[in-house]
């Protein structure tokens, strides 16, 4: 196993934050009005690339269900979905719902914040210092009335194109999982492409999916503190790497994307802090990887279509998603 990368200092997060955010920022690089930051990379070649992957007809749904047993457990008033019925089957056998000649039907609602499940992270979700993607003052961009520069609505027919599944978990990890704490580096990114061959390259425009085997093992054992707690994820030390191969949007099969606890002696998520405000990266998490990792390896193909379209809430900062891995 690669040894995690040490190259921070772990009593410095201030200054490895400024540091980074200044190092790869992409501040006006599509202009000051733009909204959509690393999907600018998605282009239409990208788009018709991604189609030209879709070879045996077969699909993989990446998302965890949204149901009353999932992992959250109310941390900063995140809570799982509620779902109730408006109207159901027994109303309908009773004849109490007021339609005419027989006809009857059911209906329901649903309660949730927009992370707890399969998720994206929009543009409006994380500030650094109170400043959000592009330039932006946070209050300018996000108010009591939600997003209304850079929601999720903006992304909503962008996220389509070339995925690349990265299984770091079977690479590096033991029984294809990575333990609490392991910090996936440049290195070990690579290493992984290296092992699983040319299908797994990334570059421009890319949708790339890393999974760690921690839902895995959170489905094994029970969530405990899957939503929250100690986990595999990404190195702040990754924020070059996330920068310079101009990926379009990065997944991962944990609920921070980034490693838990985070490197630095007191900190709070700060690649999230570097990604999503400086690079303009769009972030996906607790995404179910498993089943399409098993396909991958069985055929030795890392490369599909991706799409992943997060529901279109005006002015939310995040939005659960469906994607869909064809092959």
């Amino acid at each position: 196993m690669i040894p995690p990368s040490t190259d921070l200092d772990p009593g410095d997060p201030a200054g490895a934050i400024a540091a980074a955010a200044k190092r790869c920022s992409n501040w006006s690089r599509w202009g000051s009005d733009d909204v959509l930051g690393t999907l600018n990379f998605l282009d239409a070649g990208k788009r018709r690339e991604g189609a030209t992957l879709v070879r045996r007809g077969v699909s993989f749904s990446l998302a965890q269900t949204f149901g009353s047993d999932g992992p959250q457990k109310g941390w900063r008033r995140r809570t799982n979905p509620v779902h109730t019925m408006l109207d159901t089957g027994v109303d309908a056998e009773r004849g109490g719902q007021g339609f005419p000649h027989g006809f009857g039907g059911a209906d329901d609602v649903v309660f949730m914040p927009l992370q707890a499940s399969t998720q994206w992270d929009g543009l409006g979700h994380i500030f650094d210092h109170g400043m959000a993607w592009n330039g932006r003052r946070a209050g300018d961009v996000v108010t009591s009335e939600g997003d209304g520069v850079t929601g999720i609505e903006t992304a909503a027919s962008a996220i389509a194109g070339r995925g690349v599944l990265l299984d770091v978990g079977h690479v590096l990890g033991s029984d294809g999982e990575l333990p609490d704490g392991f910090a996936i580096t440049a290195d070990h990114l690579e290493a992984t492409i290296t092992a699983q061959g040319e299908s797994a390259r990334v570059g421009r425009g890319d949708l790339v999916c890393v999974r760690t085997g921690r839902l895995t093992r959170a489905r094994r054992e029970g969530w405990g503190e899957y939503a929250g707690g100690d986990s595999p994820g990404l190195s702040f030390t990754t924020a070059g790497w996330l920068h310079g191969t101009e990926i379009a949007g990065i997944a991962i099969d944990t609920w921070g994307f980034e490693v838990r606890p985070n490197e630095f002696d007191s900190a709070f998520q700060p690649l999230h802090q570097v990604a999503i405000p400086h690079i303009g990266l769009f972030i996906g998490e607790m995404w179910d990887l498993d089943a399409l990792a098993e396909d991958c390896a069985a055929d030795g193909v890392w490369e599909f279509l991706l799409t992943a379209a997060p529901l279109p809430v005006t002015g939310a900062v995040g939005a659960p998603v469906n994607p869909l891995a064809l092959k």
